[in-house]
């Protein structure tokens, strides 16, 4: 097994920066922003079309994803492809590629997966209920400036500032 050093964090500002200049960069080559959930509703089409294509298109919900280029075409999910190989090649990069569970030491594995997965799942609900997650959120409605997403950043920091101190007894 080679053994190295995982090289230090990026400082955080330059890092925010940089995750500017890419989403100026999204809207300059793609004409859209950054988001995540898209692509797991675009998948979901992309699999309900497969399996019942009428009900696909008779569905209001899974319906819009279903034009243009098709819901495996859509830009969320290249989107998505491209972190999460990204993340790998940063990883590997880093020195920080490997299996593991991040927890702190009052969570068991099987707690910190339960956690994560139900978690998630409130994450995709509220995204589903607000018309985007966090980054699509955040990133891209807070640069065009949209009300309901500024009024979101202050909701999330708000609920993070008041969950933080429950959380941080379980990660310390």
């Amino acid at each position: 097994m080679i053994s190295r050093l995982a090289k230090p964090y990026s400082n955080p500002y330059l890092a925010g920066v940089g995750l500017g200049l890419v989403l100026l960069a999204a809207f300059v080559v793609m004409g859209r922003g950054l988001g995540a959930s898209g692509a797991f509703a675009s998948s979901a089409a992309g699999v309900v079309s497969s399996v019942a294509p009428s009900h696909a298109r008779a569905n209001p919900y899974f319906a819009r994803y279903l034009g243009g280029g098709g819901p495996w075409l859509d830009w969320l999910l290249i989107e998505i492809v491209g972190v999460a190989i990204g993340g790998f090649l940063s990883a590997l990069v880093a020195g920080r590629l490997r299996v593991d569970i991040e927890r702190g030491p009052r969570f068991s594995n099987r707690a910190r997966l339960t956690t994560a997965f139900v978690a998630g799942g409130v994450m995709g609900l509220g995204a589903v209920l607000a018309r985007g997650c966090t980054s699509g959120q955040a990133l891209t409605g807070g640069a065009l400036l949209s009300v309901g997403s500024w009024l979101f950043i202050v909701g999330a920091f708000a609920a993070a500032y008041a969950v933080a101190p429950l959380v941080r007894r379980a990660w310390i």
